[in-house]
């Protein structure tokens, strides 16, 4: 591993100014290093075969969009030149076009932008579903590291965002975060008060095993977490259940219904009036999510993973 030339998030960066107090403040947290050259453009620095080389956000993007490229051309068995991008709802026309031109660095013909729920939902057919009346769509989207909650009407074919809420530091890194920090103090209890967060190594390795577990734990009662030599040659072994995973991030799970309760406010809507709830991210596989947005809806079936 290399963290500080290991580069992510760049949309937290895409059609922004380097002054931008949420670029700002996201740099604190980035291993990467962030500059401007006087444009207040930013711009990621990076060491790469000995030299310092920089790259504009778009160039980032640009080389994740060449990766989906080649591997549909994989798949299709053919060249693909056009694409649909999708991008947050919350999007400013500055961002957008900046997505656009990543499309085009990367070599493609970008033939429209489209909003990230509208996206969601036309991948479940709720476009096209007969009955002709308008449907209000809910679209509650938690990822690894962001949360959007999207509130959408369709009609005859033609999608309006009604309200857009979330959270944009809320996601599966946070309940990483919370096995990691309850499995620190258990090593530290167990091996007299040995704390692992002095090494960057076992830290990283904790980190891989919980995410591990975390998967698990969305169709598995438990999980158990084995890893040698963890930290001053000491080997760890844990088992988490599911119920104890959300007892950690009850307070988190809980937390995610308070931008649904905001979008149906801002759009003066009952939630009795939404017809559809559309679960995106992977963090929506989590049972407890799941029960929690049921629940609210009165029970209501959700329409969820692999349309």
């Amino acid at each position: 591993m290399n963290p500080t030339n290991t580069v992510f998030d760049a949309k937290r960066l895409i059609g922004r100014k380097f002054s931008d107090p949420v670029v700002q403040s996201d740099m604190k947290h980035w291993p990467f290093k962030v500059i401007t050259k006087g444009d207040d453009k930013p711009v990621i620095q990076v060491q790469f075969r000995g030299e310092t080389k920089t790259f504009n956000p778009e160039e980032v993007s640009s080389m994740v969009l060449s990766k989906m490229k080649e591997i549909a051309e994989s798949y299709l068995g053919k060249q693909v030149k056009k694409a649909v991008v999708t991008v947050p709802a919350y999007f400013n026309d500055s961002q957008r076009q900046a997505t656009k031109d990543a499309g085009t660095i990367a070599g493609m013909e970008v033939l429209r932008i489209i909003n990230e729920p509208t996206a969601a939902a036309i991948a479940y057919g709720l476009d096209k579903v007969e009955d002709g009346k308008e449907r209000n769509v809910l679209i509650f989207d938690l990822g690894g590291g962001t949360f959007d909650v999207t509130l959408l009407t369709i009609d005859g074919g033609i999608f309006e965002v009604k309200a857009t809420n979330g959270d944009t530091h809320l996601g599966g890194e946070d309940f990483d975060n919370r096995l990691v920090s309850h499995l620190t103090d258990e090593f530290k209890r167990k091996n007299k008060g040995k704390d692992l967060t002095t090494s960057q190594r076992a830290l990283r390795r904790l980190r891989t095993a919980c995410e591990r577990a975390k998967r698990t734990l969305s169709s598995a009662a438990q999980a158990t977490i084995e890893i040698d030599a963890l930290f001053d040659n000491v080997d760890f072994q844990a088992t988490i259940t599911r119920a104890r995973f959300e007892e950690l991030c009850g307070d988190l799970f809980r937390g995610t219904l308070q931008p649904v309760e905001r979008v149906l406010q801002d759009a003066k809507m009952d939630k009795r009036a939404v017809h559809d709830v559309v679960l995106v991210g992977g963090s929506t596989r989590i049972p407890k999510v799941m029960q929690l947005v049921s629940d609210f809806f009165g029970g209501k079936e959700l329409n969820k993973h692999q349309p």
